[in-house]
């Protein structure tokens, strides 16, 4: 083996420590929450962590047949978190319309002290 080649396997090889990590940080976020909104974005940081990964195999095992499988995955993540985030402004404007037709309950048409 080359030193260049042995330099690209640790260099991979501590990339796939840290993928691991950051795998495991994140699936602990989905379980944990508190609202649904951390858990679509943990998932969304997962699917990057599977195309990180499956990009380290390609470049272990020098192909490229798995480059559709990147390039679909990161189209579903870019969908996924660009639909959630209209939900999200959706249900947030909806939610000011709501506050909106109340009554403040300090105009009462009483004076503030």
């Amino acid at each position: 083996m080359s030193p260049v080649h042995i330099a690209v396997l640790v260099m991979v090889g501590l990339g796939a420590v840290l993928l691991v990590g950051a795998a495991t940080l994140t699936v602990a976020r989905m379980a944990r929450g508190p609202s649904s909104l951390d858990r679509v974005v943990a998932a969304d940081v997962l699917v990057a962590v599977v195309i990180a990964t499956l990009a380290a195999e390609a470049i272990i095992n020098d192909h490229s047949t798995t480059l559709p499988v990147m390039l679909v995955l990161s189209l579903l993540g870019f969908a996924g978190a660009v639909s959630i985030a209209r939900f999200v402004a959706e249900r947030d404007l909806a939610i000011r319309w709501r506050h909106a037709d109340r009554p403040d309950p300090d105009s009462s048409g009483r004076r503030q002290q």
